[in-house]
């Protein structure tokens, strides 16, 4: 079977790689080779960022300990709590101070599928979550079966969840793998949930090109009300609603969109979406007339892995298609690290360090390299690899701040940085 996101689990002889590499940043920052360069003074936009700014991109030791860790985010409510998505079933809580509480706010461990692509996979919190306590988990339950479901604290301020919650949305999976995970809040209000194409390899039943099917998507929904038979409500300007094709899509044509961001400056759709054998790609949608942009658009998958023909193998139609931002791919040359899986990432629009402002970060789960590249930029822009490193990287995060981290699937979170 083809590789996804390496099924979330490193490479053989991968695990020494992050061990040392753990130990190597507990005493110090690590640094990229990118030479210094002059800053330009006062405002820069995203386009110059591109090419005016050279900075380093620092990583320093945040938190370690976790188990397979695949998200982190803030409840955006002023508490200073962050929130860590365990794989196998628990939300643990990092406290104001930096303690993690020894109590995980929400424990899905027996009701979450163990398969290595599979488990608890995403968390957004409700806009209004300061008044309401409501947040969203994406799961894949004991039948394999991709699971949103709605909790809530009671009261906003505390860690403690009234269960037993409520189920907002199932969708059956064929298969094991690609079951994307990532929910995120636009500025719009709409959840949008990312959905691999159903898994098995090469998407043997076309589901990301068929809009009769939820795989293989962006979906956006209401969670602020339901049906007699759904869990949501539909929003009116989705762009199948009395068109054919199913009301919920928002995009279409991925394989495995592993984590996807809304830019909130600019309200720009960027995905990381990981390819099959040999190329993977990240994808921009700016907002045009909504506020969050990829409305109708199709990203290829699986008439193109990337920018190539992938079905049929040559003479295919590009008409209608979104040809990535980004692609790279798997074989580099005279390096025994190759890269297979790209880990989306975010816009930087933190106040901490004002070279990376402006910057999309991403990396690649297997070869533990980080990119950036300008907001802004053209296709034509190549992105600058900034550092090479041994992480097993599961996912970016942010705090409530803006400000960007890391994570590693063996456990540990890095605060990223940039320096001259």
């Amino acid at each position: 079977m083809a590789r996804s996101h390496s099924s979330l689990v490193p490479r053989l002889g991968r695990a020494l790689l992050v061990v040392a590499v753990a130990s190597a940043l507990a005493a110090a920052p690590v640094a990229s080779s990118t030479p210094a360069g002059a800053v330009p003074s006062g405002p820069v936009s995203d386009a110059a960022l591109s090419t005016a700014a050279t900075f380093t991109l620092t990583l320093t030791p945040f938190k370690s300990g976790f188990a397979s860790p695949v998200f982190m985010t803030s409840a955006h409510d002023g508490s200073g709590r962050l929130f860590v998505v365990e794989k196998g079933g628990r939300i643990k809580v990092i406290a104001r101070d930096g303690t993690v509480l020894p109590t995980p706010l929400l424990d899905l461990s027996a009701r979450v599928s163990k398969g290595p692509e599979q488990g608890l996979l995403g968390l957004a919190f409700h806009p209004n979550f300061k008044t309401n306590g409501k947040f969203y988990v994406d799961f894949t339950n004991l039948a394999g079966d991709t699971a949103v479901n709605e909790y809530r604290l009671s009261p906003p301020s505390s860690n403690r969840v009234t269960l037993p919650g409520r189920r907002v949305l199932t969708i059956a999976q064929p298969y094991a793998n690609h079951n994307g995970g990532d929910i995120v809040f636009g500025p719009d209000g709409f959840l949008y949930i990312g959905m691999g194409d159903g898994g098995s390899g090469g998407d043997p039943g076309n589901r990301a090109q068929s809009r009769n099917t939820l795989l293989g998507k962006i979906l956006r929904i209401n969670v602020n009300g339901h049906t007699a038979t759904r869990g949501y409500l539909i929003p009116s300007s989705n762009p199948y609603v009395g068109r054919a094709g199913r009301d919920e899509i928002w995009s279409y044509g991925l394989r495995n969109p592993w984590r996807f961001s809304i830019d909130p400056a600019t309200g720009a759709l960027w995905i990381g979406d990981v390819g099959q054998n040999r190329y993977e790609e990240v994808d921009r949608s700016l907002k045009g007339i909504y506020r969050v942009g990829g409305r109708a658009r199709n990203y290829g998958w699986r008439v193109l892995e990337g920018r190539h023909c992938f079905i049929p193998a040559t003479g295919c139609s590009r008409i209608g298609k979104t040809m990535p931002l980004i692609e790279y791919a798997h074989d580099i040359a005279n390096t025994s690290d190759d890269n297979c899986s790209v880990t989306g990432g975010y816009v930087y629009r933190g106040n901490a360090y004002p070279l990376l402002r402006g910057q999309y970060v991403y990396g690649d789960f297997c070869s533990g390299r980080i990119w950036t590249i300008s907001a802004g930029a053209s296709p034509l822009v190549r992105p600058t690899l900034r550092l090479d490193t041994a992480l097993a990287i599961s996912s970016f995060g942010l705090n409530g701040g803006g400000e960007l981290f890391v994570l590693s699937l063996d456990g540990g979170i890095y605060r990223v940085g940039a320096t001259p």
